[in-house]
C-alpha cells in the first residue's frame, strides 16, 4: 500500500497534526483527526441520516472531526482521487 501525502493541518504545532492522504491503488481518500468527543457521537451515532439505515457507529468505523481551515485540502485529495484511473 503507497499513500500520497495531500496536506496536513496548516495551523500544526507540529504533532498529531490532522493529516490527508490519498492511497495509491484505491484512491480511497485517508483521513487523520481528532476523534469526536461524546457529545458529537452522540449525535451522529443517535440520528437517522438516510432513511431505513441503521442507527449508530459500527465498531469498524470510527467519526473524526477535520478543520475547517483544511477544506481546500481536502479539494485537493478528492481531485487527486478522481482523477487516479481506478479500475
Amino acid at each position: 500500500m503507497a499513500l500520497r501525502f495531500v496536506g496536513m493541518d496548516p495551523n500544526t504545532g507540529g504533532e498529531g497534526s490532522p493529516t490527508v492522504w490519498v492511497e495509491e491503488e484505491s484512491a480511497d481518500v485517508v483521513l487523520q483527526g481528532e476523534e469526536a468527543d461524546e457529545l458529537l457521537l452522540a449525535l451522529v451515532g443517535s440520528t437517522q441520516w438516510v432513511p431505513g439505515h441503521t442507527l449508530g457507529v459500527p465498531a469498524h468505523e470510527r467519526v473524526i472531526r477535520i478543520p475547517a481551515r483544511m477544506v481546500p485540502i481536502l479539494r485537493e485529495a478528492c481531485d487527486v482521487a478522481e482523477h487516479r484511473d481506478v479500475r
